[in-house]
Parts: C-alpha cells; sequence; structure tokens
C-alpha cells in the first residue's frame, strides 16, 4: 500500500506510462505535459509512439531490455511512475495490465477502455492485483484516430467514469480523480456493469445505428448524395470512426449493445410496417384527414417521433447539467477566411454567449448558414448587431 500521493505537482502526479499511443492516450500525455508531470509512451506499433513523442506527448520509453523477454513485451527497470495507463483495445487490457504489475511499472494502475466489465474480469482472473488498479473511461472522443488526431483539450469538461473493483483502495481511486482532474474531465464513480449498459444505450449502439445509415449511402445514386443535407451529416457523423477499433469496442460489450440494437430494431420495424399501412390499396397515401393520428396507421411513426423529441430534451446540456432550450439565430455567412471570426467578435461586443453553433454549407454556393444556439433572452441584442454590421439573416 502506498503511503501518500506523491507531491511536486498539483495534482500529486509526478510521473505517468502511457500504454498505447492512439487518439486518447496520446491527447492523456499532451493534457498531462501541459502541467509539467513527466510522461513516458510506449507502444507496440513504432511510428505511434515516435509521433506521439514528436508532438511533445512525451518521452518515449526505450530502456535497456533483458535478453529472453518477448520484443512487444513491457519493461521498466527502476523507479516505478506513479501511474500506468493503459490505453488499449478492451480485450487486451487485462493482459497488459498483468505485464505492467510483473514489471513492476508503477505504483497504481489505470485504463481508458470503453468496456468495463470484461477487463476486470480478465485481470482477476489472471492474478492482476486490483487493489492498485482502478478501471477508467474518459467519454471523450473524435471520428479521427491516432496520435495526429490528438488533442490537450479533448477531455475538458467531458465525463470520466470512474469503476473501481471491490477490491480496489481508495489510494488507487484517488490517483484517478487526479488524473481526471489534470485532463479536464468530470470525474463520475459508477458501477462497472452499469456503466457497460449506459454506454451501450449512449454509445455502442448508436455509432452500430450510425452506421447502418451511412452504409445505406454506399451505393446510394449520384443525384441523392447531391441533395445530402445537414440532416444527413449530423446522424451519420460518428460513423466514421475506425471499423476495427469499434468491433473490439463492440465484441466487449455484446450483450448490452444486442439489446439495444434489437429495441431499436422493433422500434424501426413498426414504424416501417406503419408507413406501409398507411399507404391505400390504391397507392394514395393516409392524409391527416383520414383518420386521427394516434387510431391512424401513422400513429405508430408519431409516437415513435414524440418519443424521439422527448428523448432529445433529456440528453445533458452544457457541464452535464439540466438540458436547456436554446434559441436559434440563422445568419448567412461566406465561406471565406475569418468569417467567423468576425462573427463572433460582432456577438462579443453585444455581450452574447453563443452556446453552440452549427455550419451548413449551400452546394455548389460560396456561401451558408450558420445557425447560432443562444440564450433565448440574447436574441433580440445578437440580431440587432448582426444587422447592424451588415449581416443577412433570413
Amino acid at each position: 500500500m502506498r503511503e501518500h500521493v506523491p507531491g511536486g505537482h498539483m495534482s500529486g502526479l509526478e510521473s505517468v506510462l502511457v500504454v498505447g499511443t492512439g487518439l486518447i492516450g496520446t491527447s492523456i500525455a499532451l493534457a498531462l505535459r501541459e502541467h509539467g508531470v513527466t510522461v513516458y509512451l510506449t507502444d507496440r506499433d513504432p511510428a505511434a509512439v515516435r509521433l506521439a513523442s514528436e508532438l511533445g506527448a512525451g518521452i518515449e520509453w526505450t530502456p535497456g531490455r533483458p535478453a529472453d523477454l518477448p520484443a512487444d513485451a513491457v519493461w521498466h527497470p527502476g523507479r516505478p511512475v506513479d501511474l500506468a495507463i493503459v490505453a488499449v483495445p478492451p480485450p487486451v487490457v487485462a493482459g497488459r495490465l498483468a505485464e505492467l504489475q510483473r514489471a513492476g511499472a508503477a505504483r497504481f494502475y489505470t485504463d481508458v477502455a470503453s468496456v468495463k466489465a470484461l477487463p476486470i474480469r480478465q485481470a482477476r482472473e489472471l492474478g492482476c492485483d486490483l487493489s492498485v488498479y482502478a478501471a477508467g473511461h474518459p467519454l471523450a472522443g473524435r471520428e479521427r484516430s491516432g496520435p495526429a488526431a490528438a488533442r490537450a483539450d479533448l477531455f475538458l469538461g467531458r465525463p470520466w467514469a470512474l469503476c473501481p473493483a471491490e477490491e480496489t483502495s481508495p489510494d488507487a481511486v484517488e490517483v484517478l480523480r487526479a488524473l481526471v482532474k489534470l485532463c479536464g474531465g468530470e470525474a463520475v464513480e459508477v458501477d462497472a456493469v452499469e456503466h457497460d449498459r449506459a454506454v451501450a444505450l449512449v454509445s455502442h449502439a448508436p455509432h452500430v445505428a450510425a452506421a447502418a445509415v451511412a452504409a445505406r449511402l454506399a451505393d446510394a445514386p449520384a443525384a441523392a448524395l447531391g441533395l445530402a443535407g445537414q440532416g444527413v451529416r449530423d446522424v451519420t457523423r460518428i460513423a466514421a470512426g475506425d471499423p476495427d477499433l469499434w468491433t473490439g469496442i463492440l465484441s466487449g460489450n455484446a450483450l448490452p449493445v444486442a439489446e439495444v440494437l434489437e429495441e431499436l430494431a422493433a422500434d424501426l420495424a413498426a414504424a416501417a410496417a406503419g408507413l406501409r399501412a398507411a399507404t391505400s390499396p390504391g397507392g394514395a397515401p393516409e392524409t391527416a384527414g383520414d383518420a386521427a393520428p394516434e387510431s391512424s396507421a401513422m400513429g405508430t411513426v408519431t409516437g415513435l417521433l414524440q418519443r424521439g423529441v422527448a428523448g432529445t430534451g433529456r440528453i445533458p446540456g452544457k457541464h452535464g447539467g439540466p438540458a436547456r432550450a436554446y434559441a436559434t439565430v440563422q445568419v448567412i455567412i461566406g465561406d471565406r477566411p475569418g468569417e467567423l471570426a468576425r462573427l463572433f467578435q460582432v456577438a462579443q461586443a453585444a455581450g452574447v454567449n453563443i452556446e453552440d453553433v452549427r455550419l451548413e454549407h449551400a452546394p455548389g454556393l460560396p456561401l451558408g448558414a450558420a445557425d447560432l444556439s443562444v440564450q433565448p433572452e440574447a436574441v433580440e441584442a445578437l440580431t440587432q448587431a448582426l444587422r447592424a454590421h451588415g449581416w443577412h439573416l433570413p
């Protein structure tokens, strides 16, 4: 048992080893380097660890190795680091953790896999010391992968699940909380099984659903793609993720994801049946005047759409607080350098905080629309300021 969290930094973390220099591992390393933490990097892909090191994420870990040690095994002679962060796919977390503990690499250990019950169970089966291992999962990411996509601010304000096992010591949890604080995340302690069910609902199944929609576009006619707007881009954005990485994630959380997908499939099948039934034998679709929505064939579809609105309204707002109903101010904006900066300067001068922004480009034209989400009481001030500075509001 460690006597104290190491000093020297406001967090208590002085040295960290990041095992796996992909998007998440390298982003954590970059965030820690901004706070002066000594970071060592290792990866089974030499090119990835070299790139992460060149980006300033830390020091490539290439100490002398015993002759009988496998080429891809972890080795860390000398003083252990304060914390080793295992940033590898869920199915191999436990194996890497076992290697690290055999090498005496660190005083405490965590991981960042998006599945928690599987690594903990496998680590227990491998005889790992779970008292010094606090499982974790930062709920942040990008469509791009690899160290080149890493950002030091990736975790700012994002939830970071802490899933300690029964054996995990309070000191191990304390060190993990220190890591989350340095990276700017918001620590949320949750049971591993509950975590896996939750991410199946809010992350894993949505990715599969987005992929299913995007897959319809693979062989779509050019005319259809030419009509693509912001809606299909919003729905399919996350489908651009690395298929190999996501296969590993989904296989590690297979049953909870399957349950959500089965419920989703049932909703879609019911909606499809309702749409088919809404067409009369003569081919004319049912109209609103034919029957009340709740008694018509379209009632199932309407009900699903209404549940969708209700579900969207329950998604937490900024900083994890309650969802807020923002007003939208739409501005026509030219596709030129500096246009967004000018737009934000007007908002700043008017004392209006832009809560969110979405851009939609006009096909074939050098302009588009910027949808600015603001507090409802700020709409009039922003609208007047924009018009005064020559912006066109449709």
